[in-house]
């Protein structure tokens, strides 16, 4: 941990122990696992603050659960996982959080950690990782190292089968395998989905797919066992494009499309939230840490808000 980071922690700490803005939770509650719809939070953006801060400001926020960071640099590092991670997963429950999904940046079964973090992960209720990505080689072509990644999704899918847990690829835009899905299909198609599923990411299917993202859908709908949720739109200058990351809602995701679909193709699956946008600007990440918190908790449950919102107006709740 670097001097740095030791010192940003000291001052959360202290600002909790002098204002503890997060008294205004309520006695924690336990998270109805017969939820059909969990909404998660990908860690990534709160894992500067620690466990202990970025589990209150969940919390507050109407998060159920965490979808935590088991990788480098992440909130468990992969070295320390069976000291580290049954501590975070006791500590959220302690605070009425589950921990059922992780995120990682395993792609095979032999990858050197690969079978501690599982088995671990299974072992203290952890149900659903999310791998790392492949890259297509060039050398190969693209039929070939689809068979190459079929063959390593497969040996994998055997790892989780013997520790008891389900690997899921998300479809990220861009020249990575799974961001045109028609290629994950194809290798999902023989591998049980109790071991290995598709991570269904709405926001990279839409970049990659403006329109044809539904068919995309419906063709991985019996092997999605996630939900990665976002949204985004394109800025335009000087002839060039880029994606614009925003709040839920802002973009030019069609979240009823989608919603009404998971109702159509049979998808229940747990969601993962994944805040990309900034949730401080440059002035608020200057003011004293229970002020960020106040307005981490209003933007992350606006996010919240509209994913219920949906889930009532689509009677998927």
């Amino acid at each position: 941990m670097t001097n740095q980071r030791r010192k940003f922690i000291k001052q959360i700490a202290l600002a909790a122990a002098a204002v503890p803005f997060s008294n205004v939770l309520a006695a924690p509650k336990k998270v109805s696992k017969s939820k059909p719809y969990p909404i998660n939070f990908f860690t990534k953006p709160l894992d500067k603050y620690g466990p202990d801060f970025f589990m209150d400001t969940l919390k507050m926020a109407g998060i159920d659960g965490l979808d935590l960071t088991v990788r480098p640099k992440g909130c468990v590092l992969p070295e320390r996982v069976e000291n580290d991670l049954p501590k975070i997963i006791e500590m959220a429950k302690q605070k009425g959080l589950t921990v059922e999904m992780m995120v990682s940046n395993i792609t095979k079964a032999d990858d050197p950690w690969a079978a501690k973090v599982l088995s671990t992960a299974a072992k203290n209720g952890v149900s659903h990782y999310r791998l790392g990505y492949y890259k297509y080689d060039k050398a190969l072509g693209v039929r070939t190292s689809v068979k190459k990644i079929k063959s390593e999704m497969q040996a994998l899918a055997e790892l989780n089968k013997s520790v008891g847990i389900q690997g899921g690829y998300q479809n990220h835009a861009g020249n990575w395998f799974g961001a045109a899905m028609w290629d994950l299909a194809e290798v999902l198609k023989d591998i049980p989905k109790a071991y290995m599923s598709s991570q269904f990411d709405i926001r990279h299917a839409v970049c990659e797919g403006n329109r044809s993202w539904v068919t995309a859908m419906q063709l991985l709908a019996e092997k999605i066992g996630s939900l990665a949720i976002k949204d985004f739109t394109w800025d335009v200058s000087e002839g060039q494009s880029k994606v614009k990351k925003l709040p839920l809602g802002e973009g030019i995701v069609d979240f009823d499309v989608f919603f009404k679909n998971l109702k159509t193709f049979g998808v229940v699956a747990p969601m993962t939230l994944h805040v990309e946008h900034a949730l401080l600007n440059t002035e608020e990440e200057s003011l004293p840490l229970l002020e960020q918190q106040k307005i981490l908790v209003s933007k992350l449950k606006a996010d919240v808000d509209f994913i219920r919102q949906k889930l009532v107006e689509h009677q998927l709740n």
